[in-house]
Order: structure tokens, then sequence, then C-alpha cells
């Protein structure tokens, strides 16, 4: 793994190696690019056999034979989907944790990968956005069903999409980062740095896509237009507000909201081919500002495992708010559904992240209480399918059969950075 995405990367100038992670997270984290061995996680009951889930509900004992399936079902698409690094934490109350990382955080030195480790998390970002918002209607300062009009002016349609479409996908604005110009703008030179107003002019300059409620589809342009609404009803730069009210009240020690390429040591390398010559590059500095609102957060496995319930679950809302948020649209004919800045995909409820070099996947199970979270650092796809989206799928198709999370490969079209 180490030797070909070595050739294929050009490594940017001023990259310093990656320090070591030296304190784990607790018991049953592994550091190691071998298959960890059976001492490397917990279970409630280590000499337990394996037992298969024989009801919706159920979830297995975290069990050395359950615990060596997902090694080799992990590794296995680590060595289908070229993923040069991986981190999954997965647990259930009275189950047991699975805890590893696998693979490499640094191809071109080969340093491993490790569960503390700092990765970008993407669209993930929109989670704790979407929760800022939800908080200011609890607050009784804004209100779901308000015009985006109300708050800012310039936005095509204005008057009829509310705040509720854009949290949901349904706003029918086209998305910025499908605009030629962004891409090459972007591309061409990572480090610049994106203004919020600069990003919705890549949108606004595209005629509205559908009318405002009529059909689902992922556009960062909405969770931008969220930010801003923060910004202006709190009186505060968005960072601030969401240090402030969503990561310190949920406990997160290791979450961040970079206004610039700033990135918490030790961190991972991340790779990717969004690039203008289209070969694999390193992209761990590139500056996430053109993601802001949508994308540009920080996090560890700890703090996600965390974030998975407390978001599935409102911990930082009122139960009618999180009603609310948990109402999910409709966006395929499996029942799958997208809420207010989450998604409920065959019962897990979460969301992924993708911007270049780093994927991610954090999502709850209810009825298990279970938490998923992998961290991944490509963004690279194999047949239009997330590397993300493999890892959920391959993970969740052994321990909850009866909930499979999966989605699909989009229609081909021209790639584009943070789709996911």
């Amino acid at each position: 793994m180490r030797n070909s995405f070595s050739r294929r990367r050009r490594v940017r100038a001023g990259i310093a190696a990656l320090g070591i992670f030296a304190a784990p997270l607790g018991a049953g984290t592994a550091v190691a690019t071998e298959p960890p061995g059976p001492a490397l996680f917990t279970t409630s009951s280590a000499s337990a056999p394996a037992p298969a889930p024989s009801a919706e509900t159920d979830f297995p004992e975290l069990t050395p034979a359950v615990a060596a399936e997902l090694d080799k079902a992990i590794q296995g698409v680590m060595k289908d989907a070229g993923v040069p690094g991986v981190i999954v934490g997965l647990s259930a109350p009275g189950k047991g944790q699975y805890l590893r990382s696998f693979g490499e955080a640094d191809t071109a030195i080969g340093v491993p990968m490790s569960p503390g480790l700092y990765m970008r998390i993407g669209s993930e970002t929109k989670t704790f956005t979407v929760t800022a918002v939800l908080e200011l209607v609890d607050d009784g300062k804004i209100g779901l069903d308000d015009p985006i009009s109300d708050y800012i002016a310039g936005v095509p349609n204005g008057d009829k999409i509310t705040l509720r479409n854009l949290a949901s996908m349904r706003s029918g604005l086209f998305n910025y980062t499908g605009d030629e110009g962004f891409y090459k703008a972007l591309t061409s030179d990572p480090d610049r740095p994106f203004t919020p107003q600069q990003l919705l002019d890549y949108s606004f300059k595209h005629p509205v896509e559908f009318q405002p409620g009529a059909e689902f589809q992922y556009s960062n342009t909405n969770t931008i237009l969220l930010g801003l609404v923060v910004e202006k009803v709190a009186g505060m730069p968005l960072h601030e507000y969401i240090q402030e009210n969503v990561v310190e009240p949920a406990g997160l020690r290791h979450t961040a909201f970079p206004t610039d390429a700033a990135f918490p040591r030790p961190h991972a390398h991340g790779y990717t081919d969004q690039t203008a010559s289209g070969e694999i590059e390193d992209a761990t500095d590139w500056n996430p500002s053109w993601g802001w609102a949508a994308g540009a957060m920080t996090s560890n496995l700890q703090d996600m495992r965390s974030w998975a319930k407390t978001v599935a679950t409102g911990t930082l809302l009122t139960p009618e708010t999180q009603a609310e948020r948990l109402k999910v649209y409709p966006t395929s004919t499996s029942g799958d559904g997208y809420g207010l800045g989450i998604f409920n995909i065959q019962g897990w409820i979460g969301h992924n992240g993708s911007l270049p070099g780093y994927q991610s996947l954090t999502i709850y199970l209810p009825e298990s209480e279970a938490t998923l979270v992998v961290l991944l650092n490509t963004d690279v796809t194999k047949d239009g399918i997330a590397p993300s989206t493999r890892f959920g799928k391959a993970i969740t198709g052994i321990v909850t059969p009866d909930h499979v999370y999966d989605i699909p490969a989009p229609p081909p079209q021209q790639p584009s950075p943070g789709n996911s």
C-alpha cells in the first residue's frame, strides 16, 4: 500500500512529518498494520461463541470470532478500494467494543494509522451547523419555516426557500461544488481561502433546479446559508458559536472548527485524486475554508463516537425540535431518508463526510444503541462508490444484517470535491 500511494502522489512543500500518538484512547485500541490479536478489543464475554443476530433489534456480542470477521472484511475493503489507512470504532451497551486501526497515516514514511489521530470530517460538519440552527429554534430566535430572505438577501427564490428546506436539502439551489469555475479555482490553488459569499456566488450564477420542497438534492450551498443565519442571529462568528454552544456542551474535547488550514496534531495525512492533474496528491494541508459550515471541521474517533449518540438522540435539543430533525424525507425507493442535517439509512442515523484526502462515517442505531464510526485518509472512489460507504456496508452487513448501511453509486458526472 505504501509503495503504490508514494509513487503517485506529489509531496506538497512544507508538509511536516506526522507525529506518533503516544496516549491511547483506552482499553481496546489497536495501533497496527497487521491484524490485531484478541487482546486488543474488549467484550462483555470474551470466551463466548459468536452469535448471529436473530431478530431486527439484535446486536451480536463483539467476541473474538466476530472481531476476526470484521478484521477480514475491513482489510478486504482496504485492498479492493486502495485505502491507505482506516480507523474503526464499533460498540453497543453490553456487547463490548471493537476499536481498530489499519494501514498507514503517512504513506511517505510508513507511520501507522492510530485510533487517536485527528482527522478532517468533511460533511459531518453539517450535523454541527444544523444543531446550532436548531438550538436557535429552541431559543425562539428563528423558525424552521422562516424564509431565508428574512436573514440573507440575494438568494434565488429566497422568499420561498425556508430554513427547513435548506436543512433537509430540498431548496433547489445549485451546489457550488458542482460549478466548473469553483472546481478549477480549488484544484489550481488548494491553499487559497474562500469566503462564504464567494462560495454562494458560484452557486447563485446557476438557475434554481427545482421549486423548494419538490425534491431532495444534496447541496453544500444550503449549509453555507444556514451558517450565515447562525452568525447573523447569534451575532458572532459561526466557529465560535459552534464551539461554545455545541462542541463544549456535548463534551467534545478534540473537535474544532478551523478558520484556516490549521490541523491539530497528531493527524493522518490525506490523499486525493481531486487534483488539477488527476494524480493522487497529499491534501493534508489544503485549506478547508471552501467547505466552511458544510465541511471544515476536524475531530477524532473518541469525540465522534460520543457525538454519534448526541446528535441522533438530540441531547442538546428539546424533544420537539429533535423530532422535527428526525422527520426524514425519502431519498430512494428503499425507504432511506434525509431529515434536518441528518440521514436515516436502514435504521442507522447520522451522517457521512468527504473532502479531498479524507472520508468519515458516524452513525447510531437506536434499537441496539449501537455506534459505528469510520475515519479514513482518502476520498478516492472506485466505481463511483465512496470508500466510507464500502466500509459501512461491510461492517453493518456482519453485525446488523437487517440494517445494512449502503448508499448506491450516483449517476456518472464530472468529479467535484465534497459531494458526500
